[in-house]
């Protein structure tokens, strides 16, 4: 997996696993192993040892990574899970690649 059609900072809803239907933002994409994490989903606990001064150890709940199969793009204009599709935009000199929402035809990248 090299190309995901998900960016950092996107907003997803999961459409399979435990976390089925819970929508967030994704904090990090991992494109070499083809997962995301997303935020508030996939909680996992972990077992911290204090590192430094000041900081707390304990049991962190942290979020986990998941495949990014397992999530889909929420358009930004009609508020509906969507695939993209890849249109080129001409704006002058050169041509310039963008995710375009398969239901309404909005840009994601602007």
């Amino acid at each position: 997996m090299s190309n995901l059609n998900v960016k950092t900072g996107d907003t997803v809803v999961v459409i399979s696993g435990t976390d089925k239907g819970k929508q967030g933002k994704i904090q990090k994409a991992f494109p070499k192993t083809g997962k995301v994490i997303v935020e508030n989903v996939a909680m996992v606990k972990r077992h911290q040892k204090p590192r430094g001064q000041g900081m707390p150890g304990g049991i962190v709940e942290k979020e986990a990574a998941i495949p990014v199969s397992k999530v889909m793009l929420v358009c930004p204009s009609c508020k509906k899970a969507t695939r993209v599709a890849h249109k080129f935009l001409d704006d002058g000199t050169k041509a310039r690649k963008v995710r375009v929402c398969k239901k309404c035809g909005a840009t994601f990248d602007n």
